[in-house]
């Protein structure tokens, strides 16, 4: 007797990715999303991207809301994670914490093979069914502001003056998502160093310290 198989029935054989089902589909999402289209992607194409059928993809996710949701929430969470550990770092100086945290939140948005930061433009975003990630990117914009405020260059502004200078900082590393996305062969770590100095600039760091900023800087260190 043959052993019954285990799991859900795929629509058609793919090479091994070594990916698990859900993973397969939040793949196939953020291609379809980025590419086609979110309005466009149907669950069906998804499914059928994944290699599996539509009525089967239900039993991983909710449906196409939950995997934007996901993907949006995978731009914010490991940059607030690391926002969290720089916070509590304050053996190092704020600028050169700072620095780090923008070139990596940078790099965050544009690496990958699809551009997942052009999904913020969406404005099925603006739905309360995101507001785990929306509530992940305040906590993470909190963050940048935190270690603004500790650079010797802000420690005397007003929280008025200090918010202007976090919302300016904030939108221009965010803003690298449409840079990327009209020069996408732009190599992405030159781009992100240089987003995290325009960033630092912004917020009034001295020449000296911003040099000394980049230079600790050591990559997945």
């Amino acid at each position: 007797m043959n052993a019954k198989r285990v799991g859900r029935p795929r629509a058609r054989q793919r090479p091994d990715s070594g990916m698990s089902p859900r993973d397969e589909l939040l793949a196939a999402a953020a291609e379809l999303f980025t590419t086609r289209g979110y309005t466009a992607t149907t669950t069906r194409a998804v499914a059928e991207r994944a290699g599996l059928r539509q009525a089967s993809m239900y039993h991983y996710v909710g449906g196409k809301e939950d995997l934007l949701a996901e993907l949006l929430e995978s731009t914010v969470t490991p940059s607030l994670n690391l926002a969290r550990t720089l916070l509590a770092d304050t053996a190092r100086p704020a600028e050169a914490r700072l620095w780090e945290l923008c070139r990596s939140d940078a790099e965050l948005l544009c690496a990958g093979p699809h551009n997942l930061g052009a999904l913020y433009l969406l404005p099925e975003v603006a739905s309360p069914r995101f507001g785990g990630f929306h509530q992940a990117r305040t906590a993470l914009k909190s963050a940048y502001g935190r270690l603004l405020g500790a650079t010797a260059c802000c420690a005397a502004l007003t929280p008025a003056e200090l918010g202007l200078r976090t919302d300016l900082l904030f939108a221009l590393i965010e803003g690298l998502i449409l840079v990327h996305r009209s020069t996408p062969t732009r190599p992405v770590p030159l781009m992100a160093a240089a987003a995290a100095d325009a960033a630092l600039r912004i917020a009034g760091v001295a020449a000296d310290d911003l040099a000394g900023a980049r230079a600790a800087f050591t990559p997945g260190g």
